[in-house]
């Protein structure tokens, strides 16, 4: 089994949500219908990042370093032309 570690950019307020999941087709469609709570009031969103784990361990390890400030600067080197345009 796989697991998804992803990263949603979010349109409105121009901020990230990361976020671990065995099916990534169905949360990214959970999203979108807004059945996600901390989620569900954003907006429209663009999945930027993904990366994909053979155990639930490492996937949540890696999900807490990518919301952490390291992580984060991690994220924003790693999609430095994305973001810039």
């Amino acid at each position: 089994m796989v697991y998804f570690v992803y990263v949603l950019f979010f349109r409105n307020d121009k901020n990230f949500y990361t976020g671990y999941t065995k099916y990534l087709k169905l949360r990214l469609e959970q999203h979108e219908k807004g059945l996600v709570d901390s989620t569900k009031n954003r907006g429209k969103f663009k999945l930027i990042y993904f990366e994909g784990y053979m155990n639930q361990q490492d996937a949540t390890h890696r999900e807490k370093y990518l919301k952490t400030y390291h992580g984060k600067l991690f994220l924003r080197n790693r999609l430095k032309s994305y973001l810039t345009g």
